[in-house]
C-alpha cells in the first residue's frame, strides 16, 4: 500500500512535465502559440545597447536571416514545406495540407535555421509555414516577418552555449554566456556565465554538421563541415578552431562570412590555371583550335569545400 502511494505521488509530480498541452517546454519555457511570440521571447534587440559593434556585424550576416540566407535557403524551406503538405512524397507524415503541420514536421530543418521553434506550439509551425511559403512567392511582408526568426544572441550566447549538460547543467535563462563569469548590465538577463565550449569548435558543430540527422523521423542531410573538420583537418595536423578563420583572422567578427565572401574565397584556396594552346590540320585546308587546359586546386580550408 506504502509503494502504490509513492507510485502514485511521483507520478502526479511529474505531470506537469510530461503531459501535453501544459503549454511549457524543456527547459521550463513557456512555449509561444504565435510566430509573433516567439520573436519576442527570443529577442536580443537589448544587445545592441552596450554591443554595437558586435550586433551590426551579425545584422549583416546569414545568422540574422537564417531562414532566408541568400534566398536559396527560403526557396528551399519553401519547397520542402511543400513536399511535406503534398502528401504524396511524405504519406506516413500524415499531412495534406498545412493546417495539418506540426512542430515535429519542421525541426528536421529548424534543428539549425530555428533551434527555437521547439519552444513553439503546432499553431506556430502553421503559421510559420504559410509565411514562408508567401515570402518565396514575392511577398514582402511576409519576407520582412520571416527575417524576425532567426538565429540571434540568444540563441547562440543562451540556448546552444551549453552542450554537456549533465556535467555543466542546463542553461540559465537568467544569464548570458560567454567566457567569463560576473554580472551584466541587463534587466533581463542580469548575470554572465562562462560556456566551456564558445571557443571551441564544437560549439559551431552543433549546426555545422557532422552528417546526417538521425534522430528524425526523416533524417535530414545538409551541411558536414564539422564532420570533415574533425575527421580530415584535424587527423591532418590542423589546429585553428572555425572561430579563428570566421570570425577573429581579418577582424571578420560576428559577420562570420563563408564561401560568398572573396576573403575567405582567398583564404581558402590555392589555385593555378595553365592553358596550352595549338591547332591541327584537319584536312587540307582546314585547321581546327585546341587547348589544353589543366587546373591545379588546393584546399586550405579546414573542412571539405563546398560545406556549410
Amino acid at each position: 500500500m506504502v509503494k502504490r502511494s509513492l507510485w502514485l505521488l511521483s507520478l502526479f509530480l511529474l505531470l506537469p512535465f510530461v503531459l501535453p498541452g501544459t503549454g511549457y517546454s524543456q527547459g521550463g519555457v513557456k512555449k509561444a502559440k504565435t510566430v509573433d511570440e516567439l520573436i519576442k521571447m527570443f529577442d536580443s534587440s537589448s544587445c545592441k545597447q552596450c554591443h554595437q559593434k558586435e550586433y551590426e556585424e551579425w545584422s549583416k550576416s546569414f545568422h540574422a536571416f537564417s531562414l532566408v540566407g541568400s534566398m536559396r535557403t527560403l526557396g528551399s524551406w519553401a519547397s520542402t514545406i511543400k513536399l511535406i503538405i503534398d502528401g504524396k512524397t511524405y504519406p506516413h507524415a500524415k499531412v495534406t495540407k498545412v493546417e495539418d503541420l506540426k512542430v515535429e514536421h519542421l525541426m528536421f530543418c529548424a534543428k539549425c535555421h530555428l533551434p527555437q521553434l521547439k519552444y513553439a506550439e503546432d499553431s506556430v509551425a502553421v503559421e510559420l509555414a504559410k509565411l514562408v511559403i508567401s515570402a518565396a512567392e514575392g511577398d514582402e511582408k511576409a519576407l520582412e516577418k520571416v527575417k524576425q526568426v532567426n538565429i540571434n544572441c540568444l540563441i547562440c550566447h543562451q540556448e546552444m552555449a551549453i552542450v554537456h549538460k549533465w556535467k555543466d547543467g542546463f542553461v540559465d535563462r537568467s544569464a548570458v554566456y560567454g567566457k567569463k563569469e560576473g554580472s551584466h548590465f541587463d534587466p533581463k538577463y542580469g548575470k554572465l556565465k562562462k560556456s566551456p565550449i564558445i571557443d571551441r569548435a564544437v560549439f559551431c558543430g552543433q549546426c555545422h554538421g557532422t552528417g546526417p540527422n538521425f534522430e528524425f523521423p526523416e533524417p535530414s542531410q545538409c551541411a558536414t563541415a564539422y564532420g570533415s573538420y574533425l575527421h580530415a583537418y584535424i587527423p591532418s595536423g590542423g589546429t585553428k578552431t572555425c572561430q579563428d578563420c570566421h570570425m577573429k583572422e581579418d577582424n571578420l567578427g560576428h559577420f562570420m562570412v563563408g564561401y560568398r565572401d572573396k576573403r575567405m574565397v582567398k583564404k581558402a584556396l590555392d589555385y593555378s590555371v595553365e592553358i596550352f594552346p595549338y591547332s591541327f590540320l584537319h584536312k587540307p585546308g582546314v585547321y581546327h583550335n585546341k587547348a589544353r587546359v589543366v587546373v591545379k586546386m588546393t584546399n586550405k580550408a579546414g573542412h571539405r569545400i563546398p560545406d556549410g
